[in-house]
């Protein structure tokens, strides 16, 4: 369970690298669902929730002007991998409503949590990256919002799933990618047509003049 549960966070930091941090430290320092362990305990400092916030609004809208979210992924190419190692360690070595013994299973390997928690957010900030101008072309820059909020909403659900019940978050991750390949295909599709017709006519497709009789 602490394993899904660091997946989860981490594929959540993928698509906002903001969001599962602020809400895991927010968490554990007003509720008892989830106890960070005393290497995490910075987590749920004031100042550090504050400044997860002050960033976490500056992405927000950053990420839903055309043209500036792309600056944007690129910016956080570092962040969010970074963000899905730290909510990756603090979330499986945390205890939860769903882990009780999180030493258990990294106690000897403190750093393979972070790496591994970054490598995820590093492959679904990249897919998110390579999505994005797709989905800015087929639609001319209105998807751009829309696609924004619904990572933005994914994040927070699949965030909220790894702490209270880990295999849900596996199922609604699964679920996303489905829809989100069948969407980026279908965008893919409508993008093409408008490339094709701005691009000039090779001489075997130009039209011969008729010959004389």
């Amino acid at each position: 369970m602490e394993f899904l549960t660091g997946a989860g966070l981490a594929v959540s930091a993928g698509l906002n690298a903001y969001i599962p941090l602020l809400l895991l430290g927010l968490t554990a320092r007003f509720t008892d669902i989830v106890s960070l362990p005393a290497g995490w305990a910075w987590l749920e400092n004031g100042w550090v929730l504050l400044v997860l916030g002050v960033l976490l609004v500056i992405e927000f809208f950053a990420d839903k002007i055309p043209g500036l979210d792309s600056v944007n992924d690129i910016v956080h190419t570092v962040v969010r991998p970074a963000a899905g190692g730290l909510a990756f360690g603090s979330g499986s070595t945390a205890s939860t409503v769903a882990v009780t013994d999180p030493a258990a299973f990294f106690s000897s390997n403190q750093w393979v949590p972070i790496v591994v928690g970054a490598v995820i957010a590093l492959a679904v900030h990249l897919a998110k990256m390579t999505a994005r101008p797709v989905i800015n072309v087929a639609t001319l820059g209105v998807g751009a919002p829309v696609a924004s909020a619904i990572e933005d909403a994914g994040s927070i659900v699949v965030s909220v799933l790894a702490i209270v019940v880990p295999i849900l978050a596996m199922l609604a991750i699964a679920v996303g990618i489905f829809f989100v390949v069948r969407l980026v295909r279908r965008f893919r599709r409508r993008a093409r047509p408008a490339t094709d017709a701005s691009s000039p006519p090779s001489p075997g497709s130009m039209p011969q003049p008729p010959r004389s009789a």
